[in-house]
């Protein structure tokens, strides 16, 4: 695995986490040339086996590698480690708000506290809404730092037929805005 790219991929507890299963499949199945470097929060956990009825196991054999969410002494909280982004995917309003403050109490904030001072790129999939002014304020603060806001809406310009196309688009999308290409349906103009 020397050879291969690394992704952080960070699960928190917030719907969506069939977003981040679908993540974790299509880069298995599509992008072998990229390693994955799991973290999952408690709350994450929770939020997969009540929305998709998949265990930790079954999450953590998805990945490369997986690390505990408590470990922020892991190789990923050093600059040091390179890779080519990380993803929080879906990123509950508490982690947005501990990314946008710097609080780095847990390994998934510390990833991507290390991936915005090492200029790397960092997608927050956000899910929540309505939006208050405390998620906006943090959402502009996390882009005026260099991270990307991605809330995963949906696009209906491929005609998707069925939740697994909207997904899947999607993943694609989010994909691509850490280099890594994986094919998806692209707008072509009319």
């Amino acid at each position: 695995m020397a050879n291969k790219r690394r992704l952080v991929v960070g699960i928190t507890g917030a719907t969506g986490s069939i977003y981040a299963v679908r993540m974790l499949q299509t880069l298995r199945e599509k992008a072998p040339d990229i390693e994955t470097h799991l973290v999952v929060s408690p709350s994450g956990v929770l939020n997969i086996k009540y929305e998709l009825d998949l265990d930790r196991k079954a999450v953590h054999d998805m990945a490369d590698r997986v690390y505990s969410f408590r470990d922020v002494g892991a190789t990923l909280a050093s600059g040091g480690f390179d890779t080519a982004g990380m993803v929080v995917v879906p990123c509950s309003m508490r982690t947005l708000a501990a990314v946008a403050h710097g609080f780095s109490d847990n390994l998934i904030t510390r990833a991507a506290d290390v991936t915005l001072k090492e200029r790397r790129r960092l997608v927050l999939m956000v899910r929540e809404t309505p939006l208050n002014l405390a998620h906006l304020r943090n959402m502009t603060s996390v882009t005026e730092m260099g991270g990307v806001i991605f809330p995963p809406l949906p696009a209906f310009y491929h005609h998707p037929k069925t939740i697994e196309e909207m997904v899947d688009h999607t993943v694609a999308r989010v994909l691509e805005l850490v280099g890594i290409d994986v094919q998806g349906p692209r707008w072509e103009g009319t």
